[in-house]
């Protein structure tokens, strides 16, 4: 979750300027390590600037501007939800899909998620790949294609699980629930038959 807190550069931070010291520039180098994840960042007067961080682009670009993000009524009958957890890192991932019965193609997806910033990202892909694919091709989408596309690191993987997870989790609401609303359909027709 350091993500969050350190993507700031044009946000001030709360409390006062750092003590500086006898440092006539003002500045002041840190260096952290989160959960192998280097960070060389520089502190300048109120703003943190990021300097260097072990992420790819594609990281960055999803978690910065995250794609499809919101959510749909749960209780439509084309859309699936899947919400899914990590409870070691605390990461909390909910997507859902929009379904297209007449197309048999997922026709929009979103997704909500409480966690660092490889999770933002790894739901962010994942609503965009399952757009116009089938129920089926959704639910071929694997962790290790997300975590390849993202360059996530190793210490990162479990966040394109959580998202392929994710997508399998709603997909198998969304058949469940077609399931369901085609056997009412199939016992309400039976019963004005019978009558």
């Amino acid at each position: 979750m350091f993500m969050n807190r350190l993507i700031t550069s044009s946000k001030t931070l709360r409390g006062s300027t750092p003590k500086f010291g006898g440092n006539s520039r003002k500045e002041l180098n840190l260096n952290q390590n989160f959960g192998g994840i280097s960070i060389n960042s520089q502190w300048n007067k109120s703003n943190l600037i990021v300097l260097n961080r072990n992420y790819h682009e594609r990281v960055i670009d999803h978690y910065e501007k995250p794609r499809n993000v919101g959510s749909f009524d749960r209780n439509a009958k084309n859309v699936g939800t899947g919400t899914v957890g990590a409870p070691a890192c605390g990461d909390v991932m909910k997507i859902q899909i929009k379904y297209n019965e007449e197309t048999g193609k997922i026709e929009d997806a979103k997704f909500k998620t409480f966690g660092c910033g490889s999770a933002i990202a790894s739901s962010s892909l994942a609503t965009e790949w399952v757009k116009g694919k089938t129920l089926d091709e959704a639910c071929a989408i694997t962790n290790n294609e997300i975590a390849s596309y993202l360059s996530l690191p190793p210490v990162k993987k479990h966040c394109s699980m959580l998202a392929e997870d994710g997508i399998k989790a709603a997909v198998h609401e969304l058949k469940t629930k077609l399931d369901r609303i085609k056997a009412e359909e199939t016992m309400s027709q039976a019963e004005k038959a019978v009558q």
